[in-house]
């Protein structure tokens, strides 16, 4: 039986084990915290959300980062001090933009397709996960706002992700609990939201019981190929350990890029940092007052998600700063005062906040399938998008690997029965 070794415990990783277990591999997965899911997708902002396919390589982008260069709170900031990475990164990010339509649409298809793996798996393997099919609605402020939603639904269309313009009334039908005045909406029913900790952990321990070993406290320090294989080493207390594998897939998130030049591969993943707060409802008046149905706020890039009765969840903002994990107070009072402005009977008194860095990709497209050397393959750099793509891109990969090992053997075994 071929042994895999998956480098990372997120979404990604665990979808990745689980894709695989499913097709009868020996799957070890390696995640250097002490469980699965500590780092980005521990407190995301919960939207399983095709609606949201459009990747940022436009020139709108572009215009409202520099309006932004001297706000601290900005929805999109960019921090001066320059390294080759981010220099590399926006390089690429500009020659991407000739894709923005394609690449957009793609995004979409890819999501429709994780969806339906992700609810299957779910229901097969009984994962609770505050699970709310009820949709996500895009809210516009004015008419120019409204009129790129128009022609990004045209592109979602295309992907297979149909999504209505509604009108102010028509936003308050469907979110009762929504206070402001917006120039209009736009309303995918086929959209949800879930809290991404408990899935992630709930099909790791499916995927354990497929007969994947989870390893974790495993920090990966090195990659290298091998003739018939790939060895990876590990950091066991002041030693490492080198173990050998068929094959690897680096799902590391923001530590992808690293990895793959250690195996002759550029995966110029950024990580670009992106703050949350869970608002517990602790008193039946906030319970009442707080949304049912997800949002999405394009104006300020932020997004809303109710994870069952108790919990909401405002996640948002794009930060270029590196590894920087600090939780700042001057990003995170933009999302409280989106709840006080937007749902005001709402208490803030428990604010939760969190930070995590999100694996992107200059295009906005994820890194998935083989690199250069035999054994290694890819499922990374998912961005804002890694929960919603996250099961489409494990059934891919896991497929590529099958493919590769069936290849491989047919190779092996023709010369003998030409014999």
């Amino acid at each position: 039986m071929k042994t895999i070794a998956i480098i990372g415990g997120g979404v990604t990783g665990v979808t990745t084990a689980y894709a695989l277990a499913k097709r009868g591999f020996n799957v070890t997965l390696l995640e250097r915290h002490r469980y699965a899911g500590m780092e980005t997708s521990y407190a995301n902002g919960g939207q399983l959300s095709a609606s949201h396919a459009e990747v940022w390589n436009h020139r709108a982008t572009v215009f409202k980062a520099l309006q932004w260069l001297t706000r601290r709170d900005a929805p999109l900031l960019v921090h001066a001090h320059p390294t080759w990475h981010k220099l590399s990164w926006f390089a690429e990010f500009i020659s991407a933009m000739q894709y923005y339509h394609d690449h957009t649409i793609a995004l979409a298809r890819m999501a429709v397709t994780a969806r339906e793996h992700l609810f299957r798996w779910a229901a097969d393997e009984r994962i609770e996960f505050d699970l709310k099919r009820a949709g996500i609605l895009h809210i516009h402020r004015d008419k120019a706002e409204f009129e790129h939603a128009v022609a990004v639904s045209k592109l979602l269309e295309r992907g297979g992700v149909p999504r209505r313009a509604v009108t102010p009334a028509e936003m308050r039908a469907i979110e009762p609990a929504l206070r402001g005045e917006f120039y209009a909406g736009h309303y995918t029913d086929s959209d949800s939201s879930g809290d991404i900790h408990k899935f992630t952990t709930g099909l790791a321990q499916a995927a354990q019981r497929l007969g994947a070993e989870l390893r974790f406290n495993q920090q990966v320090v090195r990659l290298e190929p091998a003739m018939d294989g790939v060895d990876v080493t590990v950091l066991q207390g002041d030693g490492a350990d080198t173990t050998r594998y068929d094959a690897v897939v680096i799902c590391a998130g923001a530590a992808s890029r690293e990895l793959a030049m250690q195996v002759g591969d550029h995966v110029n993943v950024y990580p670009v940092k992106g703050y949350s707060i869970t608002v517990q409802l602790d008193d039946a008046a906030s319970r009442a007052a707080a949304p049912q149905v997800s949002v999405v706020d394009d104006a300020v890039k932020l997004v809303s998600s109710r994870l069952g009765e108790q919990r909401l969840r405002v996640a948002g903002t794009a930060e270029f700063h590196g590894f920087n994990r600090d939780i700042r107070a001057d990003r995170i009072a933009p999302l409280i005062n989106w709840v006080q402005r937007h749902f005001p009977d709402v208490s803030t008194r428990s604010v939760t906040p969190w930070a995590g860095l999100r694996p992107m990709m200059p295009d906005l497209m994820p890194r998935v399938g083989p690199g250069k050397a035999p054994g290694v393959f890819y499922n990374t750099g998912h961005g804002h998008l890694g929960w919603t793509l996250a099961a489409a891109t494990a059934d891919m990969v896991a497929a590529n690997i099958a493919s590769s090992f069936g290849s491989v053997l047919q190779r092996t075994t023709s010369p003998l029965k030409l014999a």
